[in-house]
């Protein structure tokens, strides 16, 4: 199935690497106040940290290009990428602490997050020019925005003509028309979709799809938890609606994030968007049934027979 044999990856995934710093409270103390907590866990975490991981599992010649500080969370994530199959060739150390999430989570499943960018906030556009070969050698290439926007641009900037951009914009803040003219897909949730499209939001995802594309993407991706997913196509006009298969969710931590790497890797494979996008709502179904985020991600095996 693989196309352009030139290409040494199938998804090369920009981003974040954090380390999860996970406590359950009974709730959650009132200033000058302290609770006591569970046992620390420690995840790795971040949105290209677990796109990466996602991808691999599924199967995907997988690269990560990423900043991590030179300390034992950065030695963990480092680990967990590797124990995936993700190539690390690209992740960078140095510069600054590993970025943390301190999440703290009640008995009701509430969380409430403190990040600390930390290296993350260090991946800067020279980072990405000096790794050049990376893009050259990616059918697909996927980034979100836990890293600094103006990295995010250059992403775009150094992309060659049959390399294909995904953006997850998440956390949202706005995209330059450049960046959004490469997306290919611009991948959004809900509340994604609200944020960029402002006032001029529709009622239905169906009018957010339409609206997301006037902005100059290539192509659209809402995405609707158990509802599935709604794919619009620049080229033909098409929104078409996935649907997702109905599971018990437990943990939606990362299930995003599994489903845009997933997605970016069907369309690296040739896939049409809406075939791509069937197959990334059913690993996204599998990644909600578990706990955590990586933890979670299934293997194509375990998707086929969803």
């Amino acid at each position: 199935m693989h196309v352009n044999d030139h290409h040494r990856y199938d998804l090369l995934v920009v981003g974040s690497a954090n380390a999860d710093l996970v406590i359950g409270v009974e709730r959650r103390p009132a200033p000058g106040e302290t609770v006591l907590g569970s046992d620390l866990a420690v995840h790795p975490g971040g949105k290209g940290g677990n796109q990466a991981v996602a991808a691999a599992r599924l199967g995907a010649v997988t690269a990560l290009l990423a900043r991590v500080g030179d300390d034992a969370h950065g030695r963990l994530l480092l680990e967990s990428q590797r124990a995936a199959g993700v190539d690390t060739e690209g992740v960078l150390v140095g510069g600054a602490p590993t970025g943390v999430a301190l999440i703290t989570v009640d008995p009701s499943g509430d969380n409430s997050i403190v990040v600390s960018p930390g290296a993350n906030g260090r991946l800067t556009p020279e980072d990405i020019r000096a790794a050049r070969p990376l893009f050259e050698a990616a059918r697909v290439v996927s980034v979100q925005l836990e890293i600094p926007l103006e990295t995010v641009a250059e992403v775009a900037g150094v992309m060659s003509r049959d390399t294909r951009l995904v953006l997850n914009p998440s956390p949202p803040a706005p995209l330059p028309d450049h960046v959004l003219a490469a997306c290919d897909p611009l991948v959004v949730n809900e509340h994604e979709a609200r944020y960029i499209l402002g006032e001029a939001a529709g009622a239905t995802p169906g009018e957010w799809a339409r609206a997301l594309l006037k902005l100059g993407p290539r192509s659209v991706v809402v995405t609707l938890g158990a509802a599935g997913a709604l794919v619009a196509d620049g080229r033909t006009g098409d929104v078409v609606s996935v649907s997702s298969p109905r599971v018990e969710a437990v943990d939606t931590t990362g299930a995003g994030d599994a489903f845009t790497a997933a997605l970016a890797w069907r369309l690296g494979l040739g896939e049409q968007l809406a075939e791509a996008a069937a197959f990334a709502v059913r690993v996204g179904a599998v990644a909600v049934t578990r706990q955590g985020a990586q933890e979670s991600f299934p293997s194509a095996e375990e998707v086929s027979v969803l």
